[in-house]
């Protein structure tokens, strides 16, 4: 290792590690279905106003790398993130994904009435909630390696953040559960979108459970179009 590597993590030994997970800006979706994995789905007007508002806290402390899922909706604002501090290069993960479940396309209200449960009832070859967790913690795992005692953003989607926090939080990963997240600290009991939920790990030891920190930040209001 060279001297000047060896510094560096010493001096990052004593600093936490910062992963800040977005959830998306909210979708344009005139059909009002659930979109899960289908393409071309982007952000409405507000959406891009939440992106934005969520980049602009995601500043201090500043930022090493910005990740994305692959999905439209997620790099679009991961785009708007990386504007927004330094024009950094955005990174894409399939690790951010949103859940493989074989309910997409259906009419979003039929999902509500499932109580958002995209797991039940689905077969092999999709995903249940331990297969989701099992991925972002994948990434959550290669993130501090190479990153330990820096900060980074990841944008992806609401449940992945939900089963992180349920497993922050030493609670069983259900989806029942995904949707009682105050206990934790989540506003509203579920990722809004557009909200930063932050991993703060005080050091590198592979076992160590992070704390959490959740934002909400409030978008500006547009000027009425005259």
């Amino acid at each position: 290792m060279s001297p000047a590597r060896g510094r560096r993590r010493s001096e990052s030994a004593g600093t936490p590690t910062r992963i800040s997970l977005v959830r998306h800006g909210r979708v344009h979706n005139p059909g009002q279905v659930f979109y899960g994995r289908l393409p071309a789905f982007g952000l409405s007007p507000s959406g891009r106003d939440e992106a934005r508002a969520a980049a602009a806290i995601l500043s201090a402390p500043p930022l090493a790398a910005v990740f994305s899922s692959p999905l439209l909706r997620a790099r679009q604002t991961a785009t708007e993130v990386s504007r927004c501090n330094g024009a950094l290069r955005l990174r894409v993960s399939r690790l951010l994904l949103e859940v493989h479940t074989p309910f997409q396309g259906l009419p979003a209200e039929e999902v509500r009435r499932r109580a958002d449960d995209v797991y039940t009832g689905a077969g092999p070859g999709f995903e249940q909630p331990a297969d989701v967790l099992a991925r972002v913690l994948r990434f959550v795992a290669r993130t501090r390696r190479c990153f330990l005692g820096a900060h980074t953003a990841a944008v992806t989607h609401g449940d992945p953040i939900a089963f992180l926090a349920l497993w922050a939080g030493g609670r069983e990963i259900t989806p029942a559960n995904k949707l009682g997240l105050a206990p934790l600290g989540i506003e509203g009991g579920y990722p809004a979108t557009g909200s930063v939920t932050t991993l703060i790990f005080p050091s590198s030891a592979a076992d160590e459970r992070p704390a959490l920190e959740y934002r909400r930040p409030l978008p500006c209001r547009r000027a009425p179009s005259r």
